[in-house]
């Protein structure tokens, strides 16, 4: 039993760090646009999505996939502040009120999804 919770803990930890760099990743890349089209932030929405939905399908472990989530809003905090030298990652804009509205959701549906029914056995 014990190691089947360390085993549980290694995951989440894991999760979280995978998703602190996909949250570093879209904090970056969100504010990038191609003429009117922000491409970052969608690029940015869809790979925290799918990241989301796939360690929560191939887990099926809703505590693994919220510490995705929370891996990537709490890097997405980090560094949407004002750096060392005066710079600012998310700065104030549409972009990025968007970026840091839309994390927290997509982390809410993807935890609060629920489970796949699974056929029974007869």
């Amino acid at each position: 039993m014990r190691s089947s919770a360390l085993a549980r803990l290694g995951t989440w930890f894991v999760a979280f760090v995978v998703g602190a760099v996909y949250g570093l990743a879209g904090t970056i890349a969100h504010g990038y646009e191609i003429g009117w089209m922000p491409v970052g932030l969608i690029l940015a929405v869809i790979g925290c999505a799918a990241l989301l939905a796939a360690v929560r399908l191939l887990t099926a472990d809703r505590w693994a996939a919220l510490a995705t989530g929370l891996g990537m809003m709490v890097a997405a905090l980090v560094f949407s502040g004002r750096g060392p030298g005066g710079s600012v990652i998310v700065p104030e804009s549409a972009l990025g009120t968007v970026w840091t509205l839309a994390l927290p959701v997509i982390v809410a549906v993807a935890v609060g999804w629920p489970d796949r029914v699974r056929p029974s056995a007869t």
